[in-house]
Formats: structure tokens, C-alpha cells, sequence
């Protein structure tokens, strides 16, 4: 079964920096688009930052571009998000997704549960 493991998440101030890891398992990982995810309570989910196979192409949203940066590691089936400058408006629960098909954008197929990710300031 494919599962998606989130962590890295925790209390930072306003400024500070954040590396989340998710760590993926029952899957060809490098056959996988990744994404990370973030929602907060009475807000939409939105796709913040993406990234193809190989990692060769990226896609970061409006509010967090210049901010955050995702890589991966195919050797160890593993995404990561790197947060800088972190905000309060930042904070949500983030997932991490996976996606079998070429476009970083759209439905993701698996899911991980989440990690917490609060900015105070």
C-alpha cells in the first residue's frame, strides 16, 4: 500500500525557517510527481508547491514563491519543502501528494496525513 509520510512541522516565529520532509513508500517514487499542500481551518486547500520526476521542473504558488523551495530525493523517496521567511498567514496543516500523470497540476493520487505547521509573530 502506498503511504506518504509527513514531518519536520512545528511552532517557528514569524521569519524563521521550516524543512519539511515526506517520506514515501509503496510506490516508484521517481515515477511520481510530487506536491505539497497546505489548508487551514475555514480556507481552501491550495497547491503551493510542485515538482516533476526528476525533479527538472517546479511549480510554486503566488504566496510562497521566492520563499519556499521543494526537492527530492529519488535514492531516498523523499520530498521536501524548505520554508523561509515564514509568516503567520503561512500556517496550516501541510500534505504531501503524489501524482502518477505528466501535468503538476490537478488531482493528486495518494495522500499523506498531514503535519502542523504554525507561525506565530
Amino acid at each position: 500500500q502506498v503511504q506518504l509520510v509527513e514531518s519536520g512541522g512545528g511552532l517557528v516565529q514569524a521569519g524563521g525557517s521550516l524543512r519539511l520532509s515526506c517520506a514515501a513508500s509503496g510506490l516508484t517514487f521517481s515515477n511520481y510527481n510530487m506536491g505539497w499542500f497546505r489548508q487551514a481551518p475555514g480556507k481552501e486547500q491550495e497547491l503551493i508547491a510542485a515538482i516533476s520526476r526528476s525533479g527538472g521542473s517546479t511549480y510554486y504558488g503566488d504566496s510562497v514563491k521566492g520563499r519556499f523551495t521543494i526537492s527530492r530525493d529519488n535514492a531516498k523517496n523523499t520530498v521536501y519543502l524548505q520554508m523561509t521567511d515564514l509568516k503567520p498567514d503561512d500556517s496550516a496543516a501541510f500534505y504531501c501528494a503524489a501524482k502518477g500523470t505528466y501535468n503538476l497540476l490537478g488531482t493528486y493520487n495518494y495522500w499523506g496525513q498531514g503535519t502542523q505547521v504554525t507561525v506565530s509573530s
